[in-house]
């Protein structure tokens, strides 16, 4: 908790103005659309954290916070810079040949092998294993991996998953399950012992480019699966088969008839030397930073993520698209707009007992990257924070229907919102009452801070090149607006501030769910509760929570926030994914062993799991 809920008796001595009437004329449609417009305009090209026009685009918000009249809030600056990785690109150290007998074949680089953007780099050596689909499926009472050794070994396996196009299939038919992805296979492999791991496409299954290589993406890979990850062309991998009498194609056939795998070692004289060479760029990127003082230390924030995704590439929900200018308007300019319009209000009003702290977070897309590494070295102390009010896609109100996260984080908030919302012609939602989401709230609510989230909805243009500033409806933005700024007023002035009220999140029991990954908030699926929520700023190596639900598995267990995840089960845990993979592995019931750093030093604890609830 905060170290206090009550504003001191002194501060009763401030003459504090009262909250002003707001009317429409405060707030301008055609300057808040101006304002999307700039931000989402095809020369920003998506704003992709690390660009020059994600910069371009910081530059900007700092001018408008500059002319509303806030303070620089990092001393003469309004940028707080950090770190992240972004484009990958290969180097000049990437070779494959194999030995077949007493014969070397060299295989070519982009034609006849690549690795994946999240390969680990490294030179191996050793035989072959073929692991079928690479999937371990304790839900399906499937296992490639039975009765197979590869440690020390590489390992083939094919894409996607069996029966993929059988609608009674246990694998859910025509839709793939989360053991079809790339990082599942490459965990699964990992955890098995292997030293790396060969992919092919499955081309028997599918009609296409599936005899092509995908494209190297050099845009933001996910965390490297510790061991290097290759992609090899189907008729590469054919004469593999042949010199082991096999045939790939009557192989995945008897799989999906029966789903008995059909995983063997291929023969003694044929080994492979391997060598990838994927590397990282690092770029500095900012969060900008605008404040405004009031009479005492405590403040508000109201805060925007300004990054998108850039030309698309591995996050477009329009993989056709990638490589296009992908606007994001609604996400996230309209929020970005509308906090640059509240600092614009804000900055025109008399000072009062609390201030506002205006912030754009950059990185959100990559995973809450600005907002996390903000809370973890914040230029105001946190326990001064009454409220955090996020703005994440407010451009597209439709029916008068607006989402509004976090109403039970704080303990007055219901009654505020009761007291305002007749005001308004909105249609509230807070179904999402705790502070949990895929959004830059998130990081406030692991602090223990009260936030609210604004949001319009999900629309058929999300993450596509089709969210462009056209679609945006100023007037029922800057009406909202107006509700904001009426509830950040009441809260500057009110004589009791919000206490903070810790939420289970709703449906997300899991680490694939929102409050403990980056899937689904719905929190169904197989896999058991565990209770952690990942601190998704990087670490050299594991994961650290960002916070641990009390009554939790992991909080009966004594984990805490601040804990660097690096050993679930007997399994060394390099990120995030590896932490989904076995924890999907297990079910309620199971006691696992874990290891956590805490301040260096190791820390072990038994944590038996639970049921989704």
């Amino acid at each position: 908790m905060n170290r206090s809920f009550v504003v001191l008796a002194a501060a009763a001595a401030f003459a504090a103005p009262p909250p002003a009437r707001i009317t429409s004329g405060d707030f301008s449609p055609e300057r808040y659309l101006d304002d999307v417009k700039y931000l989402s305009a095809e020369s920003m090209r998506g704003r992709g954290t690390g660009s020059p026009e994600l910069e371009k685009a910081g530059k900007y918000i700092a001018q408008q916070f500059h002319k509303a009249g806030l303070q620089p809030a990092f001393g003469k600056s309004y940028y707080q810079a950090f770190t992240v990785s972004i484009n990958s690109h290969l180097g000049s150290q990437n070779q494959l040949q194999y030995m077949s007998g007493s014969e070397r074949h060299l295989l070519r680089l982009n034609q006849d092998f690549l690795p994946f953007n999240f390969s680990a780099s490294g030179k191996v050596d050793g035989k072959v294993v073929f692991a079928g689909y690479g999937i371990t499926a304790r839900e399906y009472n499937y296992d490639d991996y039975a009765n197979l050794d590869v440690k020390d070994k590489i390992v083939l396996v094919l894409r996607h998953e069996p029966q993929e196009f059988d609608a009674k299939s246990v694998f859910e038919g025509r839709v793939y399950t989360e053991h079809s992805q790339l990082f599942s296979k490459a965990a699964n492999a990992k955890f098995h012992g292997a030293k790396a791991i060969l992919f092919v496409n499955d081309v028997y299954s599918h009609a296409g480019n599936e005899e092509e290589l995908d494209k190297f993406g050099t845009d933001v890979s996910p965390a490297s699966p510790g061991i290097p990850f290759v992609q090899v062309k189907p008729e590469i991998a054919e004469k593999w088969f042949a010199l082991a009498k096999k045939d790939m194609k009557s192989l995945m056939e008897g799989i999906d008839k029966d789903l008995q795998p059909r995983s063997f070692p291929f023969p003694d004289d044929l080994s492979l030397d391997l060598q990838t060479d994927v590397r990282r760029d690092v770029k500095t990127v900012h969060n900008v930073a605008g404040y405004l003082p009031g009479m005492t230390d405590e403040y508000l924030v109201i805060g925007a993520h300004y990054d998108h995704l850039g030309l698309g590439e591995q996050y477009s929900l329009a993989p056709s698209m990638a490589g296009t200018v992908h606007p994001g308007a609604d996400d996230n300019a309209s929020g970005t707009a509308g906090v640059i319009a509240l600092a614009r209000y804000f900055g025109s009003q008399p000072k009062r007992k609390r201030g506002v702290l205006f912030l754009a977070f950059a990185g959100e897309e990559l995973g809450l990257l600005g907002s996390s590494f903000y809370v973890n070295h914040p230029k105001l102390p946190l326990g001064q924070a009454v409220t955090m009010i996020n703005l994440d896609m407010i451009g597209r109100i439709r029916d008068e229907k607006v989402f509004v996260g976090g109403i039970a984080t704080g303990s007055n908030f219901k009654s505020l919102f009761d007291d305002l919302k007749a005001k308004y012609p909105f249609h509230f939602d807070w179904s999402e009452q705790g502070g949990y989401g895929s959004s830059d709230h998130t990081s406030f609510t692991t602090k223990q801070v009260p936030v609210l989230f604004f949001f319009s909805g999900l629309h058929g243009d999300y993450h596509k090149p089709s969210d462009t500033w056209e679609k945006i409806v100023p007037d029922e933005s800057v009406k909202l607006l107006q509700f904001i700024a009426e509830v950040t007023e009441r809260l500057e002035v009110a004589d009791v501030r919000p206490a903070y009220v810790r939420v289970e999140p709703q449906g997300a029991h899991g680490v694939a769910a929102s409050a403990e990954g980056t899937g689904s908030s719905s929190g169904n699926g197989y896999g058991p509760y565990f209770g952690s929520i990942p601190d998704f700023a990087e670490v050299p190596v594991g994961v650290r929570f960002a916070d641990v639900h009390d009554g939790s598995p992991a909080g009966k267990a004594g984990l805490k926030a601040g804990d660097i995840l690096v050993q679930f089960d007997g399994k060394k845990i390099q990120n995030l994914y590896d932490f989904t993979y076995v924890l999907r592995s297990k079910k309620p019931g199971d006691e696992v062993e874990v290891e956590v750093l805490r301040n260096g030093q190791s820390v072990r604890a038994k944590v038996l799991l639970e049921k989704r609830k």
